[in-house]
């Protein structure tokens, strides 16, 4: 006779959420896989500190807006005092979108949108991604929050600087870039490190719609390069970097001498829209032997198979690796088929990227020993 699973074997999870709809309705959606045991839940961040102490969970929800004290104050504590993988959960508005993008930036692993109108029916239809994210967050990398002060306020409190790069010459390379779970901040980490002439950079991070011009502002507001929010038809310029709204796909198209951004409302690739397949796919047929492609950390497959039509169209393609990936499940999908030709660890990445551009293209292809 085939025993149950343990409860020692599952997944241990504590709900921390003010509403007592949103308690039951988790619990619920998690309960129904036998791999997940909700081991209590909790109206507040002082409930939850007392029954984390109890209850040892391996994973928490944790709602943002809470009384007693607010989801982001109780998570920088919580990652500074006990790290624990942390699953959020955020309202689709502009608010909402802040919060979660400083609740990434503070470790959280990954997120869960709770539905503007009917979050009843619009939770359960995304049970599947809910009981998925858990099971990541899980296995994720979760790294104590080792200084919660502030930077010394600099000049650009003052007086913004508005020194960006200015110069509106069409770009002859493209970077490439995807991410998922935990890409927000490795987003931030190789934008803010890369000089203002770089060529044009594309990128697709999984977000919601409502979150990704959010995003995108904060991108710009952290590096010397001009970010924004991908339009339809927009030229692709050196010293710009544009990402892919929440709900749709970019791609890469050549328009006579220069590229351009399409967008498009097509069918979710691997569930996703914008897809980094779809990304990876168009820069390999448009671009080719012209672009790098980098895969960052994120759960899944989506990018892996694209990213080997790019190293096969003649492009360099990296991936971060699996120590400093919050997740290894993109990296490492490419990885294994041999769509990348090398791995680094994040704090490496831009410096390569910057190598990469400055090799010539007009010879061989670059091989894995440039690398």
């Amino acid at each position: 006779m085939q025993q149950e699973p343990s409860s020692a074997k599952r997944i241990r999870v504590l709900i921390v959420d003010d509403s007592a709809v949103m308690r039951h309705l988790l619990t619920e959606i998690l309960s129904s896989d036998p791999g997940i045991e909700v081991v209590g839940s909790a109206p507040d961040p002082f409930v939850a500190r007392d029954k984390i102490k109890a209850l040892d969970p391996d994973v928490l929800t944790l709602d943002v807006e809470m009384p007693r004290m607010d989801g982001l104050a109780f998570l920088a504590n919580l990652m500074r005092l006990r790290p624990i993988p942390v699953i959020m959960c955020s309202s689709l508005t502009q608010l909402g979108a802040d919060v979660t993008l400083d609740a990434l930036a503070l470790g959280a692993i990954d997120f869960v949108a709770k539905p503007a109108v009917d979050v009843v029916h619009g939770l359960r239809l995304a049970a599947e991604e809910i009981i998925a994210k858990v099971k990541i967050a899980a296995a994720a990398r979760v790294r104590p929050l080792v200084d919660l002060k502030r930077s010394p306020p600099s000049v650009d409190a003052v007086v913004p600087q508005r020194l960006k790069a200015t110069h509106y010459k069409s770009t002859e390379r493209i970077v490439a870039i995807g991410a998922s779970a935990g890409g927000t901040e490795a987003i931030k980490d190789v934008l803010s490190s890369l000089p203002a002439d770089m060529p044009g950079i594309v990128i697709v991070q999984h977000i919601p719609k409502a979150f990704s011009g959010a995003f995108a502002k904060r991108m710009h507001e952290s590096c010397d390069l001009n970010v924004c929010e991908a339009r339809d038809g927009q030229p692709i310029l050196a010293g710009h970097v544009y990402i892919a709204p929440g709900d749709q796909h970019l791609l890469v198209v050549r328009d006579g001498a220069r590229y351009r951004c399409k967008l498009s409302d097509g069918p979710p690739v691997n569930r996703h829209r914008p897809s980094v397949d779809v990304l990876f796919r168009s820069v390999a047929e448009h671009v080719g032997r012209n672009a790098i492609g980098v895969l960052l950390t994120g759960m899944g497959r989506d990018g892996a198979i694209s990213l080997k039509e790019m190293r096969q169209a003649g492009a360099p393609t990296i991936a971060q690796d699996e120590n400093t990936s919050v997740v290894w499940g993109m990296p490492g999908a490419a990885w294994e088929i041999g769509a990348a030709q090398a791995l680094y660890p994040l704090p490496q990445i831009a410096a390569r990227i910057v190598d990469l551009v400055n090799l010539r293209v007009d010879g061989p292809a670059v091989t894995a020993a440039a690398l």
